[in-house]
């Protein structure tokens, strides 16, 4: 029986290579992210630490290999194990073998960063989290260069692309009126939570370019997302429209990997043809190379694997049309088949917590108060913001949710005795440390309102921030007096 007719792609040779290759490279960011950044938020001596955590873990709800022993040995080793499948998978070494090949390569992958997530606990709890993992399991099956690439896998990952756009559309016309009156972009570029070099510029642009900003948002995410199922090249075509606002995304912010990997998985609705239209250099003859029949255990595995997807998506779509819909939600231990959604609401002003010690005795107004410089958060007023995206700064991204929830969180006291005993592996966690090793005396963390410069105020004072303060958050803290 031939098959291949209705199962296989051989015009999506593209989109395989980009799924793969850029999928594995956004893990390796992952992987590189927590091996740089896990073992002082939540190792063995962090500030939430694991093995506090997996006391009352209940092995049954949540899939992890440090269910039964953690230790940042055992962290670093995942890690290293992580990285090494990540970078030959963006090499296209398994992909030149069987189509089981990369398959486990990318299920292993899915499985090790599951592992350190679901032990993670606040400082993994954001969105992208759980799309990397279930972009993993679900690009694991699209084969080999022995194979073409299956349709059914493809129109799978649009599916997911469909879910992270259209949800997170639906979140915003469901949740603040700034969406609805097309005003959210007067403060987002301002308020977002960590702004790159190019966010005061689109923050300055004029007001009636921010509406248009909006409806172009509104469109890109509730009108395109249908298109990515329509026949070549309108499906191409939506791919497009959503990479090209996913890449305005990155140009204005820093989003961690979110908008890297909504850009990769848009590939999915690529074909060969139109990429070669598109960019000559890309070659229409890839099979030429690869791609044979298709194997019938292949189409078997691949087939159950649509199915069970499928099945997990009911809860989903219940989701997209509910009153009530949930933001960056999985109905499963796995992970698979989630919901997404991001800034329902928008802040309208931008509070920073800035946290500063003194070596003087007396903690009063008098004393020499030296701020700590974070990476990514603003903080000196001159600073230009760096591009950190793919990169995931986690301390900073809950340094912006405190003034938004509360300052009183047990991992920010938990950093701040850490700064108290200049804890080397916290400070490296942040740009500059004003005592170059030496332990403060006093600590505290008080409030200032940022907002961006104007273009004349730039030229006059040479800031880019101009900040406001407002309260001390948390009085003067030591090891020796209640720290």
């Amino acid at each position: 029986m031939d098959w291949a007719s209705w199962f296989d792609a051989p015009d999506y040779e593209f989109a395989r290579q980009v799924l793969q290759r850029g999928v594995a490279a956004l893990y390796f960011v992952a992987f590189l992210s927590t091996l740089n950044q896990f073992p002082a938020l939540l190792g063995e001596r962090g500030l939430l630490p694991v093995p506090d955590y997996l006391e009352g873990f209940s092995r049954l709800q949540r899939p992890t290999l440090f269910r039964w022993r953690y230790s940042d040995r055992l962290l670093r080793a995942v890690c290293g194990t992580g990285l090494a499948i990540s970078a030959v998978l963006v090499a296209g070494l398994p992909q030149t073998g069987p189509p089981w090949l990369p398959m486990i390569a990318f299920l292993a992958l899915w499985l090790l960063y599951m592992s350190i997530v679901n032990v993670g606990q606040t400082f993994y709890g954001f969105g992208w989290e759980m799309l990397i993992l279930e972009a993993g399991f679900t690009v694991a099956f699209l084969g080999s260069d022995q194979t073409d690439p299956p349709r059914t896998i493809l129109l799978l990952v649009a599916w997911l692309v469909f879910r992270l756009e259209f949800g997170a559309g639906m979140i915003k016309i469901r949740g603040g009126r700034e969406w609805r009156d097309l005003t959210a972009l007067y403060y987002h570029h301002e308020t977002q939570p960590m702004p790159g070099p190019l966010s005061r510029q689109a923050h300055l642009l004029p007001k009636p370019f921010h509406r248009l900003e909006v409806l172009g948002n509104h469109f890109a995410q509730l009108v395109v997302p249908f298109f990515l199922f329509a026949p070549q090249p309108v499906g191409s075509a939506a791919a497009g429209i959503i990479i090209f606002t996913q890449l305005w995304l990155v140009a204005s912010g820093n989003f961690a990997w979110l908008n890297w990997i909504a850009i990769v998985l848009a590939f999915a609705a690529v074909s060969d043809p139109v990429a070669h239209a598109v960019l000559p250099v890309i070659p229409l003859d890839w099979q030429a190379a690869g791609g044979g029949q298709t194997p019938l255990w292949w189409l078997i595995l691949t087939l159950a694997v649509t199915v069970l997807l499928l099945v997990l998506s009911y809860w989903p779509v219940r989701n997209l049309f509910s009153h009530h819909q949930l933001m960056n939600a999985s109905f499963n231990r796995w992970q698979l088949v989630n919901t997404y959604g991001a800034f329902g609401t928008v802040t309208k002003q931008r509070i920073e917590v800035a946290v500063e010690g003194t070596r003087d005795d007396d903690p009063d107004e008098s004393a020499d108060w030296r701020e700590y410089e974070f990476k990514g958060k603003p903080g000196d007023v001159r600073r230009l913001p760096r591009q950190w995206a793919p990169y995931h700064l986690r301390l900073d991204w809950l340094m912006w949710f405190l003034p938004l929830r509360t300052v009183h969180e047990e991992w920010f006291y938990a950093f701040l005795e850490k700064l108290l005993k200049a804890d080397r592996t916290v400070l490296r966690l942040l740009r500059e440390d004003p005592f170059d090793g030496e332990r403060p005396r006093w600590v505290r963390a008080r409030t200032y309102l940022y907002r961006f410069a104007s273009r004349a105020e730039f030229r006059e004072t040479g800031q880019r921030w101009i900040r406001t303060p407002l309260y001390e958050a948390i009085p003067p803290l030591s090891l020796r007096r209640g720290g």
